[in-house]
């Protein structure tokens, strides 16, 4: 996934890959390989080299909106492009007249589908809960519409960043 993060009035190029809990990560050139573990909503654990970080991002109305990224006291401003929303339909809303992904953060075992397929759905229903590191977290539409499909079913093992249901 390559994205843009603007820290300080600078301008940062991110790629990033999963695989499992490993996350690599491709900083303006710079390699780094990080373990991320999301033991609570917006609560990251990365452990790189031995130490381990604890991140808290506060949550916001809108994806397009600045984060507030709280790392070991220190606070800071990031604000995230993903540059594929720019390729997207302008002024069309958050995801246009395409389809929204539900796609897992972290790895987990799907403990309950809430809805089926061709069900109507309000940006913030909740769609699907997936447990990971004995918590479970229930995954939610981003937009109005209908689902279109599930890709799961109960008791599946997912990994991070699968998509497991489209809504339309």
């Amino acid at each position: 996934m390559k994205l843009q993060a603007e820290l300080g009035g600078r301008l940062h190029q991110i790629e990033l890959t999963h695989d499992g809990e490993s996350v690599g990560a491709m900083i303006d050139g710079l390699s780094y390989q990080v373990e991320v573990s999301e033991p609570e909503p917006n609560v990251y654990l990365i452990k790189k080299d031995g130490k381990i970080y604890e991140a808290y991002v506060a949550p916001t109305d809108r994806p397009d909106q600045a984060k507030k990224v709280t790392i070991d006291g220190h606070e800071i401003q990031v604000h995230i492009v993903d540059p594929k929303r720019l390729r997207g339909f302008a002024g069309a809303g958050e995801h246009g007249d395409g389809l929204a992904e539900i796609k897992t953060a972290m790895p987990g075992k799907v403990v309950r589908v809430l809805l089926e397929a061709g069900a109507a759905v309000q940006k913030g229903d909740g769609v699907l809960v997936v447990e990971a590191m004995k918590m479970q977290n229930e995954l939610k539409s981003s937009k109005d519409g209908s689902v279109k499909e599930i890709r799961v079913t109960e008791g599946d093992t997912v990994s991070a960043g699968d998509v497991l249901a489209l809504i339309e």
